[in-house]
């Protein structure tokens, strides 16, 4: 199929179902269904509209249609030793580029690269009366429309059918090694805080059960000398680790219970929540496997500063996605009827309102 016949395609299908009031539900490899609330509708699937554009190794830049599948990005950007700054999850086989950048998901990396939101040069997408868009441009001078293309990231399909993406990416480093480093909670936290805002060459930091993990990368000189100075044992298979670690394939995320994501301030210290913990993003990103009332983890959270998101398993048809403040939510609510005004994209998605 052409990409303009799956354009047409995808185009007619939007257009029906505004005009019969139909929702539609918008799907591509189907790795991250688990994420959001619970959504339904008409499937509109985005796989045939798949393809890179263009792709400029000397400018660092990659424009590629949404149905596109992360791996086999990945392997283009490797084939020129580079890769995708935000170190997406897949989640699994099919896991493709529109839902990356539809649910906003970062890797271990984020926090000292860049997240998807900063990698969005500019966007192509289909609003809910069947009209293209075009936002933001190729290169980072670029800005005309740049805030709306970063604003669909993470909106979970409810502003509209991402169709095409332009990103940056970056080099990949030369060398790297990871190091663990047996500490307390305090420690830990401390020792990340210290790093992050060092010289040294790190790219992601973990902490779970009294290891400390922290990845070196760039030239073999710099990690070599940051190695010496940090000390700590160098893992084997370091790689493997930090796959596993962003593909939530370690024992600690083999859980039927709820697991929530809670976001705060590297500084916070640790969270007195019952349950088990895992501390990722230099302090930024705590997992939380428990089973304790929706209520009083938010309450905790928010406490500290943050904000709680039920990433997996749990009640999906509450709020999964921490509340809003009411002015907030108005702001969303016409975002929402500007881009789709019939209302058709992904009910539900992120909040009931939406």
């Amino acid at each position: 199929m052409s990409v303009g016949d799956s354009r047409q395609i995808i185009r007619e299908q939007v257009l029906a179902a505004f005009d019969r009031k139909m929702k539609l539900h918008i799907t591509g490899g189907g790795s991250k269904q688990f994420y959001g609330r619970a959504s339904y509708g008409e499937p509109l699937d985005m796989r045939n509209h798949s393809g890179i554009v263009t792709y400029d190794p000397k400018e660092l830049v990659l424009t590629v249609r949404s149905g596109t599948t992360l791996k086999e990005i990945e392997s283009t950007l490797a084939s020129e030793g580079q890769l995708l700054p935000f170190e997406p999850p897949h989640f699994g086989e099919h896991a493709t580029i529109g839902g990356a950048i539809a649910t906003g998901l970062s890797g271990p990396r984020r926090p000292y690269s860049m997240s998807a939101r900063d990698c969005m040069l500019g966007c192509q997408l289909l609003n809910g009366k069947g009209e293209y868009l075009h936002f933001g441009g190729q290169v980072m001078k670029n800005v005309a429309g740049y805030d709306v293309s970063r604003l669909v990231t993470g909106s979970m399909g409810t502003l509209g059918v991402l169709l095409q993406f332009s990103l940056k990416v970056l080099p990949a480093p030369g060398s790297m090694i990871t190091l663990v480093q047996e500490h307390s909670v305090e420690q830990a936290l401390n020792t990340m805080h210290r790093i992050k805002g060092s010289p040294l060459p790190v790219d992601a930091t973990c902490y779970h059960e009294g290891r400390l993990y922290i990845r070196l990368s760039g030239s073999a000189g710099a990690v070599e000398s940051a190695k010496s100075q940090m000390g700590g044992q160098v893992v084997d298979d370091g790689d493997r680790f930090w796959q596993q670690l962003r593909e939530h394939e370690l024992d600690f995320f083999k859980t039927e219970k709820p697991l929530w994501r809670l976001s705060v301030k590297p500084s916070t210290p640790a969270l007195e929540l019952e349950g088990e913990q895992l501390i990722d993003w230099g302090g930024a990103q705590r997992w939380l496997i428990s089973e304790l009332p929706e209520q009083e983890i938010r309450t905790a959270t928010a406490d500290a500063g943050g904000h709680a998101i039920l990433f997996r398993g749990g009640d999906r048809t509450g709020n999964v996605f921490h509340p809003l403040p009411s002015s907030l939510m108005t702001i969303h609510e016409r975002l929402k009827n500007t881009f789709d005004p019939g209302a058709i994209f992904n009910p539900g998605a992120m909040y009931a309102s939406l």
